[in-house]
């Protein structure tokens, strides 16, 4: 078993298909307010969270008074239209139990508030797997800066140096590599291999991963930590 080693996860768009859900809600919420934004350029931004999102794409600041309107709006329209669709990628319960069997610690580093984090969540079917969570509400700055993956390591009381994250963005990628800690990257969320430069590993989603789980940073862990203690 491993001790002091941690996997970090991202959810959406890494254990749960949901960043089309989350732009959509974005420009209905941006269009419901008299602001055109185009669908592409949202989508390119989700990942970020709206502290980053709503300045690059409508140069509208999120704590102003109409970036507040916004921002409630497209939280009501995501629980209320798409969440109740969301699916997870295929085996990712079956990856985190992998993990947690293997002995990492788990937590989740999310540019999601704590109220949308937790439905998606369950949703994935790994709420009771993953108890340790970092969501937009504990750190100042979302994804792309390291605040929020700082404070998820911090919790699971592990050294960065055996911390992993598993994420879908080029933000992830960057909050990951900022905070210090290796970025395992999957392409189910939308971005290719070009776009994540940068990650130590890049799979399809959770099943490509498992499926070369014996190839993975995952698998080394495991075994140097195993040598080690003997």
């Amino acid at each position: 078993m491993i001790r002091r080693a941690a996997v970090i996860f991202d959810v959406d768009g890494t254990l749960v298909d949901s960043n089309d859900a989350h732009a959509r809600a974005w420009v209905d919420a941006f269009t419901e307010h008299g602001i055109t934004v185009s669908y592409e350029s949202v989508r390119r931004a989700i990942g970020m969270g709206g502290d980053k999102l709503m300045p690059l794409v409508a140069g509208l600041e999120e704590d102003s008074p109409k970036g507040k309107q916004i921002t409630r709006r497209r939280a009501e329209i995501f629980q209320q239209v798409w969440l109740p669709q969301l699916r997870p990628f295929p085996r990712t319960r079956e990856l985190v139990e992998r993990l947690k069997g293997d002995g990492f610690t788990l937590a989740i580093a999310s540019s999601a508030s704590d109220d949308e984090l937790r439905p998606l969540l369950k949703v994935a079917r790994v709420s009771e797997l993953i108890p340790t969570r970092t969501s937009s509400d504990d750190a100042e700055k979302s994804k792309p800066d390291p605040d929020i993956v700082k404070v998820a390591v911090e919790r699971t009381e592990c050294p960065p140096e055996s911390a992993v994250m598993i994420g879908d963005t080029p933000y992830d990628v960057e909050a990951a590599r900022r905070a210090g800690i290796r970025i395992v990257a999957f392409e189910c969320g939308g971005w290719g291999r070009a776009d994540l430069q940068g990650a130590n590993e890049v799979y399809r989603d959770a099943s490509d991963l498992l499926e070369k789980y014996d190839d993975s940073v995952f698998f080394r862990l495991t075994t140097s930590a195993q040598i080690h203690q003997e």
